[in-house]
């Protein structure tokens, strides 16, 4: 990497660049509540050194209110061709205002599939993990196939979010979008969402059902 930057360097390649992206502005009906939700992410830098933001969380379409809300601001050092490790801070704003130290890799992994993974350790002491996956498929040149999956995991039981220790949750979604141009892309999809282990039992305990599935209607866009 060292040698890679010097080369970069001296051809005048570590240029500054300014990337914003909406990877899901998304209206998500669902039997038990229709939601907003929101997944967007930001970075400044040159090839080998980043600063991100990101963003995610839902609100409610019935009342509007914010349910789930989260912020990252990272450091971002290329590592290797493709991957880079992330570090810095997460805030959530909502539930309950909690805050969490990150570090994360992400990169392309073989046949293209990319691949986020982060760790969170709260103040309150709680480490808990994410991993996420996606892959575009070209059925042509505007119209693009998107399987994702997600998975999360924590170290201990976290009662306070009705969360068990484990692989508390996994999520699989279908989107399909077409794009009018590459930078904005409406798209339709479905996503299943099921709680695991005791956070099943913690969601089903208040009530609530530990698995459900969602129609989406959104929109990809990106600057």
């Amino acid at each position: 990497m060292a040698e890679a930057r010097q080369r970069v360097l001296a051809e005048g390649g570590d240029q500054k660049h300014f990337y914003i992206m909406f990877n899901q502005l998304e209206a998500q009906f669902a039997e038990a509540e229709d939601r907003f939700a929101w997944n967007g992410q930001a970075w400044y830098g040159g090839d080998l050194n980043k600063l991100w933001v990101k963003s995610e969380g839902h609100a409610s379409l019935t009342d509007g209110g914010v349910e789930e809300a989260e912020i990252q601001a990272l450091y971002s050092r290329a590592v290797a061709p493709f991957w880079d490790i992330q570090a810095g801070l997460r805030y959530d704003i909502e539930p309950d205002g909690l805050a969490h130290g990150v570090v994360a890799l992400n990169g392309l992994a073989p046949y293209w599939f990319e691949v986020e993974t982060a760790a969170f350790l709260s103040e309150q002491g709680d480490l808990t993990a994410r991993i996420e996956a996606e892959y575009e498929l070209l059925l042509t040149q505007r119209l693009i196939l998107q399987p994702s999956i997600e998975a999360e995991l924590s170290a201990q039981p976290v009662p306070d979010r009705e969360t068990g220790s484990g692989l508390t949750s996994i999520s699989a979604g279908l989107r399909l979008r077409y794009e009018v141009r590459r930078e904005f892309a409406p798209y339709l999809g479905l996503e299943w969402h099921r709680a695991l282990g005791d956070t099943r039992d913690m969601i089903e305990a208040t009530g609530e059902d530990g698995e459900e599935i969602v129609f989406l209607v959104g929109l990809r866009a990106w600057y």
